[in-house]
């Protein structure tokens, strides 16, 4: 009985262990300067939404195919409309600036589809749908690490019960 206690628990720390290293490898440097464009793949003369986290000052942002956009200080997105003349299929750079330090995404023009007429877009704004935009690797870690221990402790719990009966 006294094994399956133990190895109980050291699994539940073995587990929250491993959710918790993916969270620290994910960060390319001490920083924590992260830049992102979503959606990824948009139409021309679309909106794109820009998000830069981890830096204490103003991030500017360029691009090729979109005039330059700051998000400021304390802020961390901004939106920015593709320019109409971006060539369908091809794929531009877009750079975030926060001070010396520098990230790059890729963001990809449509192709294929008839030109809209401009009026503007009328519709549910309902977030990101399934991207994996805001994705918190330490929360996930941290979340799948209570779940981990609440499942333990309900295991744990109810074999002690069925234990007791036994006596």
């Amino acid at each position: 009985m006294h094994a399956i206690r133990v190895a109980s628990a050291a699994l539940l720390g073995v587990s929250a262990l491993a959710m918790t290293a993916p969270a620290a490898l994910a960060q390319d440097d001490d920083s924590g300067f992260w830049a992102g464009v979503r959606p990824t793949t948009v139409e021309r003369g679309g909106q794109v939404r820009l998000r830069a986290t981890g830096c204490e000052q103003s991030v500017t942002v360029s691009s090729g195919v979109f005039d330059t956009v700051t998000i400021h200080r304390r802020r961390t997105t901004a939106w920015a409309t593709v320019d109409r003349d971006a060539r369908p299929g091809a794929v531009y750079e877009v750079s975030f600036y926060c001070g010396t330090l520098w990230q790059s995404v890729d963001l990809t023009i449509a192709g294929g589809r008839p030109e809209r007429p401009d009026h503007p877009q009328r519709g549910v704004q309902a977030g990101e749908g399934g991207t994996l935009a805001g994705l918190d690797l330490k929360q996930i870690g941290l979340g799948a690490a209570l779940i981990t221990a609440a499942l333990g402790t309900a295991y744990h719990l109810s074999r002690r019960s069925t234990d007791e009966d036994d006596a």
